[in-house]
């Protein structure tokens, strides 16, 4: 798989990770303020999809390898890959199918980050799979054209485990947090916290869920359109059929 897409966007993935105890909420992480795209905002985690996402031998070390629709294997486990180095979730099962319950040591999720070690041999050392059939295709975002960096950004939506503990990774974020999304979006909305565009928007579409159950089966049955912004005068706008209803974001807002 190629890093890039046809307009120069690069490939990226993140992650809606759901839990419903004690409420229906959503893991997300602050970025760090020196970070260059989206400083200090509030975001899912994820990140750019790498080299190693690809690397043939995850045939063996991932579930439901292959069995997935129109995305790429390689997304699913960058996303996967970026909820670990992010926040040290680790969607992946045990030898007799468990979810993994362990911590992530975070010296290893620093390595895995800054490409000392590969992601694939910290997995195959755990004696783990990666559960690829946990996530299911949420949304799909690409930069509008005026942005001097682009991304073509895939949403996955998935039940968190709930043995695991989410903590920050203190480099590119540094704050992790479970929140329900009503919330966030009352955040954005009295400025208390910076939340971009693409967030927010399926921040609300996430709202429209009762349960992390409903979104998963939200999220399937939605067709998905691929949402590319484009300039309207002062405004963006983005396709009505997108599942977002009619959207317009002043530019000055960017």
């Amino acid at each position: 798989m190629s890093d890039s897409t046809p307009g120069g966007a690069r490939l990226a993935a993140t992650i809606l990770l759901l839990r419903d105890a004690p409420s229906f909420e959503v893991l997300m992480v602050k970025r760090h303020h020196q970070i260059d795209f989206a400083a200090g905002a509030l975001v899912f985690p994820g990140g750019k999809s790498h080299q190693g996402d690809s690397d043939p031998r995850w045939r063996e070390l991932a579930l439901g390898f292959g069995e997935t629709g129109q995305d790429d294997m390689a997304l699913r486990i960058a996303a996967i890959r970026e909820a670990y180095e992010e926040a040290g979730v680790l969607l992946a099962r045990d030898r007799d199918g468990a979810f993994y319950a362990g911590e992530a040591a975070k010296d290893v999720r620093a390595a895995v980050a800054e490409d000392k070690v590969a992601f694939i041999e910290v997995v195959e050392d755990l004696g783990l799979k990666l559960d690829l059939s946990a996530l299911t295709v949420f949304a799909r975002w690409i930069t509008p054209r005026l942005m001097p960096k682009r991304f073509d950004t895939w949403f996955y939506v998935a039940h968190a485990p709930l043995a695991q503990q989410a903590i920050c990774d203190g480099h590119e974020a540094v704050d992790a947090e479970w929140i329900a999304p009503g919330r966030a979006l009352d955040l954005a909305a009295s400025g208390e916290r910076k939340v971009i565009f693409p967030t927010r928007m399926n921040l609300q579409l996430l709202a429209e869920s009762a349960d992390p159950v409903d979104a998963v089966a939200r999220a399937a049955a939605r067709e998905l359109v691929t949402v590319e912004p484009w300039v309207d005068g002062l405004v963006l706008r983005i396709q009505e059929n997108a599942g977002y209803g009619p959207v317009t974001e002043p530019l000055d807002a960017l």
